[in-house]
């Protein structure tokens, strides 16, 4: 590794923890700043047990120091606290248990989607302008323009209701089959146009037309030229596609009841669990902020002639 990579890998890394301490922050000020309290709603509070549950969680002090002291547990325990709501239970033991159920249900449609996209993909650059290649366009621009809530909707309702073929509740394996492949269909259809646009462009280059003139078979020029430099864009996808079908996972685990992180997320926010809101919100923008930072390092080792600035 040259010093100069050395360097690029440093400053990304500390612009990464930046990020983090920014998203921190912002969220930790605004969340406090909205009116009431975590235990303005609950039933028969008194003003002094309301006090008294304040003075438990350090809510009394000063907002600073709630900052500071919130801050200093993160950065030496990695500890966010107790919930708020779930009474006995720690923070990150909640977010562990519903980042279980999440990073399957990411990771598998994860897997979906690059691999169905990229397949995709090549067939309609290599059938430019045939039937296939109009078709494939037409569903993955309905897929793209169709938000995460409406396809799970519509695809409860087919399959769950109307059909009766899969569970409507995600608490078991069978009944994860739909929010996984909701949350596959985006970015499924994102890389297939990726693909096809970035093959297209390979296909025009100079190289591959002197590969046709020498003779060299069309299948080594399509897996061994074009398919293979075609994937750089879609790796650089890679990264940040994990992390969006993690994040967007919020609303998806919420219509099909899936028990992961996205649902814990919401409740807390209902519920206003400050430090559930804080946790969750700090994993999520780590995960999107490390994802990118893989794909940064990994796109140099891939395409080596990429200069690092």
């Amino acid at each position: 590794m040259s010093s100069k990579t050395a360097l690029y890998i440093i400053k990304r890394i500390l612009l990464a923890i930046f990020t983090v301490w920014v998203v921190i922050t912002i969220t930790f000020f605004v969340m406090h700043s909205v009116p009431g309290g975590p235990f303005v709603g609950e039933k028969a509070t008194t003003p002094a047990v309301q006090a008294a549950m304040e003075a438990k969680y350090g809510l009394d002090k000063p907002l600073s120091e709630q900052y500071f002291t919130y801050l200093g547990d993160i950065v030496t325990k990695f500890d966010f606290g107790p919930s708020l709501k779930q009474r006995g239970r720690m923070v990150i033991d909640i977010i562990s248990d519903g980042m279980k159920t999440s990073m399957v249900l990411g990771v598998i449609a994860a897997a979906i989607s690059t691999l169905f996209g990229v397949v995709l993909g090549a067939i309609a650059a290599l059938r430019r302008n045939k039937l296939i290649d109009r078709i494939i366009m037409v569903i993955t621009t309905a897929f793209v323009s169709m938000p995460s809530f409406i396809m799970g909707s519509l695809l409860l309702a087919l399959f769950a209701i109307v059909l009766q073929v899969l569970p409507a509740n995600g608490s078991t394996p069978a009944g994860l089959v739909l929010p996984i492949i909701t949350l596959a269909l985006y970015p499924m259809a994102y890389i297939t146009r990726l693909t096809r646009s970035s093959m297209l462009d390979v296909l025009g280059q100079d190289y591959i037309r002197t590969a046709k003139a020498k003779g060299v078979s069309g299948t080594r020029i399509i897996f061994g030229h074009a398919l293979k430099n075609s994937l750089i864009p879609v790796l650089t996808y890679l990264g940040p596609m994990l992390a969006y079908i993690v994040t967007g996972s919020l609303v998806v685990e919420q219509i099909f009841a899936v028990p992961g992180i996205g649902r814990a997320f919401v409740s807390s926010i209902t519920n206003r669990d400050y430090p559930m809101i804080m946790g969750t919100t700090i994993i999520l923008a780590a995960l999107i902020v490390v994802m990118n930072l893989v794909t940064d390092i990994l796109y140099k080792v891939v395409d080596p002639r990429i200069t690092l600035e």
